[in-house]
């Protein structure tokens, strides 16, 4: 299968790489980037044909990846709409609903809509999909491949859901990073090396969630083992209840969701 990406940013980067470690063929990849100095930066690194714009060859693929920024897809759309027959279209553009996307392409229905987040980049992220109704189950398996190469999948049959897909696991690695740097604080604060605080803060995180995917246990009965009555975690926990830590991150999450549907909205108005 051959499969064009518009855009060459970080995200498209990622899942160029994560094709060619599972052995996608090179000459079967293609980039269109209009920056010239990300054009020479991807020939040199994955060594892939990169053009400043739709060529034929690109026309002639069989899927399509709209990476660009959204703000930029319904001008991408506009030149794309004409080129298109029966290709497959997956948008991991944030925010743009397929059927706004659609609609800026005239009406074609081929489209798969993607959630990815950051740890695609470490080949160790997961995607939210929702595939369009015209989107058959050969086209489904080829896009679950294709973001199958950066990490895991997981597919929604309500488009609304990836709003939250956005909140939990597309902004979910900076709420990570965010209690990661506030660990790091506290060991500094209690009198650790700067270095020895992050990697301890850093291998326990890896470490915890190493642990939790193996186990197949709720985090509850992982946090209960670990939780000795009267002990140094007891009294730790008892301070974050005490200033209701856990509401403050799903009010988090849910004004992250409500922003995602914000941002639907307005990327779609006309």
């Amino acid at each position: 299968m051959k499969i064009t990406f518009i855009g060459g940013g970080n995200m498209a980067s990622a899942i160029i790489g994560g094709l060619i470690r599972r052995r996608w063929p090179r000459r079967a990849i293609r980039v269109v980037e209009v920056d010239p100095a990300a054009r020479a930066r991807l020939a040199r690194k994955f060594r892939i044909t990169v053009r400043a714009a739709l060529d034929a060859g690109a026309a002639g693929s069989n899927c399509i990846v709209l990476a660009v920024k959204p703000q930029h897809l319904r001008e991408v759309a506009r030149v794309l709409q004409p080129v298109l027959a029966t290709q497959l279209v997956i948008s991991i553009a944030a925010g743009v609903r397929v059927r706004d996307l659609s609609r800026w392409l005239g009406g074609y229905p081929r489209i798969v809509r993607v959630m990815p987040n950051t740890p695609a980049l470490a080949l160790a992220g997961i995607s939210g999909l929702y595939a369009g109704r015209a989107v058959t189950a050969a086209g489904r398996a080829a896009a679950q491949r294709i973001l199958g190469s950066v990490g895991a999948t997981l597919w929604f049959e309500r488009e609304d859901d990836l709003d939250a897909v956005t909140a939990v696991s597309g902004s979910g690695p900076a709420y990570v990073y965010y209690f990661v740097e506030a660990l790091e604080h506290a060991g500094r604060e209690l009198g650790l090396a700067a270095d020895a605080a992050r990697q301890l803060a850093l291998e326990t995180f890896a470490g915890a969630l190493k642990l939790a995917a193996q186990a197949g246990e709720p985090p509850a009965t992982l946090r209960e083992r670990v939780t000795s009555k009267g002990g140094t975690t007891e009294r730790a926990l008892a301070s974050l209840e005490s200033d209701r830590v856990k509401d403050a991150i799903v009010r988090a999450v849910k004004a992250a969701a409500a922003r995602s549907r914000e941002l639907g909205n307005d990327l779609g108005r006309d």
